[in-house]
């Protein structure tokens, strides 16, 4: 295997493999800091590359039982396409399941780096007893892509574990013409939660203990389940850099706080938490005005909302009165002038087609679980 120079060049992904045809080759990157180095600059000169290819992503999930393998082909100094891909044992010693979040990237779909790509990535998921890889690339949906991933053998699974539609802020205007495009009840509550006296900080790993009440008091609230402390302290310790906590204080009282990583030209809303106490004074509105803020400055161009119904077709129309679900916080990520962001979903390549029958038709029980897991796990 001929192993790549360990700087990778930052021409953008897409406008490389126009060039003339050089000696392909394929790397492996390692968790030693050279190689987790060259790895995040190749995801951060992808277009499509963003926090989930990362490779603090990577080692933040080892907490929940996974594997990253990150793997890329390329020519001279320049990486052309590559995935990260997480792996865990599947119940009853039937193999391994293999998930690619938000991948793969580059020019990962067609042309000299995707021939050399797959085969690479499949012989390392047979070595390593995968049953089948998930793939859930950064792309929205397309007739086409859908043609060429079926020539590439993968086949379109509706058991999704990222969210596939959301909303984006753009983060490119001006702060005035940001906040502009927000509804006139946002930016109200914005400034109400300023004027009341609620301020904003920067939280760290010895705050959760404090914040962690807040996520239990919202998971009873409103349904949603929550993760062990042991996960959002992993959240903060695993992702330096990345991954921050930002919480709302008035006076002594901790009122909410979120939890925002972010990597290249991507940040993302992963979670969120606030008590029943003192909520007219609108912390949570704040505090995402000011984490689009952070992000802004330090280079991201747009703010992922991170989640919202998938049956929303207009986010200028009004949402339905329906409480539960994402009804109700579609209802506030909106007010931020988000635009409508729909994702391709989830794709199996299949290695071991009995094995694969067996979790997807007799292990339903547990299939259903584990998906429901695994979104948790990943940021849902």
């Amino acid at each position: 295997m001929l192993r790549a120079p360990s700087v990778v060049s930052l021409v953008p992904c897409a406008t490389i493999s126009a060039r003339a045809p050089l000696t392909m080759w394929t790397r492996i990157y390692s968790d030693d800091p050279a190689d987790r180095t060259a790895w995040d600059a190749f995801v951060a000169a992808c277009a499509d590359g963003g926090v989930l290819q990362s490779s603090a992503w990577g080692a933040f999930k080892r907490q929940a039982g996974w594997r990253p393998y990150r793997l890329a082909v390329g020519e001279g100094n320049t990486a052309l396409a590559g995935a990260q891909i997480l792996l865990r044992p599947l119940p009853l010693a039937i193999g391994m399941l293999a998930y690619c979040p938000r991948g793969p990237l580059g020019d990962w779909l067609k042309g000299a780096a995707a021939d050399a790509l797959w085969p690479a990535i499949h012989a390392s998921m047979r070595r390593r007893r995968a049953i089948f890889l998930k793939i859930e690339p950064n792309v929205p949906p397309d007739p086409d892509l859908d043609r060429r991933l079926s020539a590439l053998g993968f086949r379109h699974n509706a058991g999704h574990i990222q969210p596939v539609a959301t909303l984006h802020v753009a983060l490119t205007p001006d702060l005035a013409a940001i906040a502009a495009a927000q509804k006139a009840k946002t930016r109200y509550n914005i400034g109400l939660a300023a004027r009341k006296g609620v301020t904003i900080s920067e939280g760290g790993i010895g705050d959760l203990p404090l914040v962690y009440p807040l996520l239990q008091e919202t998971s009873r609230r409103d349904g949603f389940p929550i993760h062990t402390l042991g996960y959002y302290q992993a959240l903060l310790r695993d992702m330096p850099g990345i991954s921050r906590l930002t919480i709302a204080r008035h006076e002594d009282d901790i009122l909410a706080a979120i939890f925002v990583s972010a990597f290249g030209r991507e940040a993302i809303y992963l979670h969120g938490a606030s008590g029943n106490h003192k909520r007219n004074l609108m912390p949570t509105y704040l505090l995402q005005w000011e984490a689009m803020q952070w992000a802004k400055a330090r280079g991201c161009t747009f703010y992922d909302l991170w989640g919202i119904p998938e049956n929303v077709t207009d986010v200028e129309a009004e949402p339905p009165a329906q409480e539960g679900g994402l009804w109700g916080v579609y209802r506030f990520k909106r007010g931020f002038g988000g635009r409508l962001v729909r994702y391709a979903g989830s794709y199996d390549y299949i290695y071991a087609p009995l094995r694969y029958r067996l979790w997807s038709e007799l292990l339903p029980r547990y299939r259903g679980l584990l998906l429901r897991r695994l979104r948790m796990q990943n940021g849902r």
